[in-house]
């Protein structure tokens, strides 16, 4: 960029729901790093999640700002934590951020695919700003739900359990339909399932939080097959760098990260498996009792974040699950201290880059999964909702840095999986994973390689820096009316 021309500005417009927030808060963050001028728009309520953070961008001299939207008074999205859903309705603040968007003309806004009405509301402005869609997830991933919704071979099986391959893609990629959502599945009876393919007309492109050598083929294809004009940017993850933004990224940790670093201080390397569903998933009580029964069994050191609890499909979440595990298995795990259960939010950065962890236990959210291969941990999948049961595929047979667990049932938010997976599979998958051999040091090798090539993409002269710096020498061409 031109030092001594205006700095390009960027509104980052981000979903309420963790997964999708947190990683465009890093994008923003990392924009303004390279010279742009990132602002973050949001509600007063959401703001408080990030604004330590950006604020202490701001002492560092970064030109980034967060600048709330205006709501009719008393006025809030009902749901605007860690674990809003896919379908939280944000239309209110549709009208303010036209406002916003008249009254600043930024040369850009980077919007969340969730925000279903920003397309209508923004391309109707008569003003020139280029429309950048956000997704969350890999270019992988958005070629595998392509090929489905062109081919459908989910309709060519006779059961939800037998196997098909997709179609056209540079691995060979298997599936059932019973790891397919409703929407892909039977999109015509599902309309958020339309609306989410509109927000992909008349956009300039797509930021991804990914990285060129974690999937070659699959960015070639995005572009060149899919017709995408696409920028790779991360992991953005990788811009915190000190313990402050790694312990209050997203919410404040539950528990202190002193206690937690001396926890794994005692662990030899490679010794630990972390276990996180991430901020949405609702496991069955039955559910956290097999794990806990695989878990003791397997007899390996442990951190565990108990997430939210789904008591049936019909009853709702439940918050507190003390209740749910076995009789006396917290005051074995603590008297041995071959385990640490944190309930609520986890410092996931810090863990998963402490040398004595040396398995992530995950629900193959791409967030968890780029946060884990960064850190060069090998996984143990369990998919259980969005694209998740695709990201298994791609961690354990595209990259082969992980093994499954056996999940085959994909489930709504807001409802428990029907299949419920055995102590068994949870111990074998335990063993599998952290009891060594040529298999695993194998993974281990190939997963370190990748951490490596993920730092690299992001410092001076990789190729997500490159294609950060790429974005913005567009956005000030287009400012110029140049090609």
């Amino acid at each position: 960029m031109d030092l001594n021309s205006s700095p390009i500005e960027i509104f980052f417009f981000p979903y309420v729901g963790g997964g999708h927030q947190i990683p465009m808060i890093d994008m923003a963050r990392v924009f303004a790093s390279h010279g742009a001028k990132s602002t973050i728009i949001s509600t007063p309520k959401q703001a408080l999640s990030f604004q330590k953070t950006i604020h202490r961008n701001q002492q560092l001299g970064l030109s980034i700002s967060i600048h709330t939207l205006k709501l009719p008074e008393n006025d809030e999205i009902s749901d605007t934590d860690m674990s809003a859903t896919p379908f939280t309705d944000t239309s209110i603040l549709q009208e303010p951020l036209k406002d916003l968007l008249i009254q600043r003309k930024p040369n850009c806004i980077v919007h969340d695919m969730f925000h279903r009405w920003a397309p209508d509301a923004i391309d109707g402005l008569e003003i020139d700003i280029a429309r950048i869609l956000f997704t969350g997830s890999c270019c992988y991933a958005r070629c595998v739900r392509a090929s489905l919704a062109k081919y459908k071979p989910y309709e060519k099986v006779g059961s939800d359990y037998e196997p098909f391959v997709v179609p056209g893609l540079p691995d060979r990629i298997e599936l059932t339909r019973s790891k397919l959502p409703p929407g892909t599945r039977q999109p015509e009876q599902h309309q958020d399932h339309k609306k989410m393919h509109k927000v992909d007309e008349n956009i300039s492109g797509v930021l991804v939080n990914s990285f060129y050598d974690l999937e070659p083929a699959y960015v070639e294809y995005f572009k060149n097959e899919l017709g995408y004009k696409s920028w790779l940017v991360g992991p953005v993850s990788l811009c915190n760098r000190d313990v402050e933004d790694k312990t209050e990224r997203g919410k404040l940790a539950t528990i202190d990260d002193q206690s937690i670093t001396t926890w794994l201080d005692s662990k030899k390397p490679n010794s630990v498996l972390y276990i996180s569903f991430g901020s949405l998933a609702r496991l069955a009580p039955a559910q956290l009792i097999e794990i806990a029964n695989g878990l003791e069994a397997s007899n390996y050191p442990f951190i565990w974040v108990v997430g939210k609890i789904s008591k049936s499909a019909d009853q709702g979440p439940e918050s507190e699950p003390e209740t749910y595990l076995p009789s006396g298995f917290e005051e074995k795990i603590r008297k041995s201290n071959i385990g640490l259960i944190i309930r609520g939010w986890s410092p996931q950065l810090l863990i998963l880059e402490h040398a004595a962890v040396g398995g992530f236990m995950t629900h193959c959210g791409w967030n968890s999964t780029l946060e884990g291969l960064s850190a060069g941990v090998p996984m143990i999948t369990w998919p259980i909702a969005a694209e998740q049961f695709e990201n298994e595929k791609l961690i354990t047979e595209v990259l082969k840095i992980g093994v499954n667990v056996g999940s085959i049932e994909w489930a709504s938010w807001n409802t428990q999986p029907s299949a419920v997976v055995g102590k068994e599979k949870v111990e074998a998958a335990v063993r599998r994973l952290m009891g060594g051999g040529d298999e695993v040091a194998e993974m281990r090798r190939r997963v370190r390689e990748l951490g490596e090539k993920a730092k690299r993409a992001i410092e001076e002269g990789g190729s997500s820096y490159r294609d950060v710096d790429s974005l913005m020498e567009e956005l000030k061409r287009r400012c110029k009316g140049g090609a």
